[in-house]
């Protein structure tokens, strides 16, 4: 029977903890190592983490070098044929273990499975849905995002790509993705397998301004490594696009409204279709520059409502 190591790296997340560490201990599947790597939080975390220590595989609260360093201490002490990581924040729906692994057991080739993601509030209400499709090494290099949270990975494949680079803090995942997928076929499936929470404190709200830096240095690593520069070359304006298109959706929500368009009208003259794919950002820009900020939050509220 296939062993799934999860790892939940956490720092001072007690509103959400206990629901994200139940999501993983009442799957369906029974075969699950569970390990929870904690930053010597200072609220009430190591409480919750107690409550469920007989549940769990090994367990530590102590400071680390941050996210990267605290994931990577997990995937040390892993000893499954797949791994996953699941954040103190997000949460695992029911059957998503025992549905990665089906998909790994009947798909011997493939090193990295991705499901779909809910996005959810930081009361738990649904606000969106995301749903992927099938990506290549090639799109993952144009910065087309996988919901970290629904990504599972064979040991394996983990091995050979190496751990976490902590010197990636904003899109250290992004950059996993593209070396296991060098090593193997990466697989979409059309289920939706956890939900992942958009607060205030969370890195992709407190600090969204900062992952477009992460966007570039992972081009330039690509222009360096010897495998990825041939590739990167096909598709360099494509690449270079997506980084400032993504520079552009993260200056957005970080409140830069007028950096947000300068990179995506950077994005424009690099490749047009990069970023008239993404005309909202434009637009949402735009309406903020002008002070007609209500009318786009106007019509995310319409979109949210979908989901009531």
């Amino acid at each position: 029977m296939t062993l799934v190591s999860i790892i939940t790296p956490s720092f001072n997340q007690a509103a959400y903890l206990e629901q994200t560490i139940r999501s993983v201990l009442e799957q369906d599947y029974l075969h699950i190592e569970y390990l929870v790597v904690d930053g010597a939080s200072t609220d009430a975390s190591v409480d919750i983490i107690r409550k469920y220590e007989s549940k769990l595989a090994w367990w530590v609260s102590e400071k680390d070098a941050g996210q990267a360093d605290a994931i990577n201490k997990g995937f040390a002490r892993a000893t499954g044929d797949v791994i996953a990581w699941l954040n103190s924040d997000d949460y695992y729906l029911a059957g998503a273990v025992s549905a990665a692994v089906k998909i790994f057991e009947e798909h011997p080739e493939v090193v990295l499975v991705y499901g779909n993601m809910l996005a959810v509030d930081e009361h738990g209400k649904t606000f969106n849905a995301l749903n992927y499709k099938q990506l290549t090494l090639e799109d993952l290099l144009c910065f087309q995002i996988i919901g970290q949270p629904a990504v599972f990975m064979r040991r394996t494949a983990l091995q050979s790509a190496g751990k976490l680079d902590p010197a990636y803090h904003f899109m250290l995942d992004h950059h996993l993705w593209i070396r296991v997928a060098q090593l193997g076929k990466i697989l979409h499936v059309n289920q939706t397998w956890s939900a992942a929470r958009y607060h205030a404190e969370a890195k992709n709200v407190a600090k969204a301004a900062e992952f477009g830096r992460d966007a570039f240095r992972i081009l330039e690593a690509a222009a360096q490594d010897g495998n990825l520069a041939p590739i990167l070359a096909k598709i360099n304006r494509r690449a270079r696009a997506s980084a400032n298109r993504v520079d552009a959706r993260y200056l957005l929500d970080g409140g830069q409204s007028a950096s947000a368009l300068s990179a995506w009208m950077r994005a424009l003259l690099l490749h047009p279709p990069t970023a008239l794919a993404r005309l909202n950002l434009l637009a949402s820009a735009i309406l903020n520059l002008i002070g007609l900020g209500n009318v786009r939050l106007a019509i995310l509220r319409k979109r949210e409502s979908r989901f009531k």
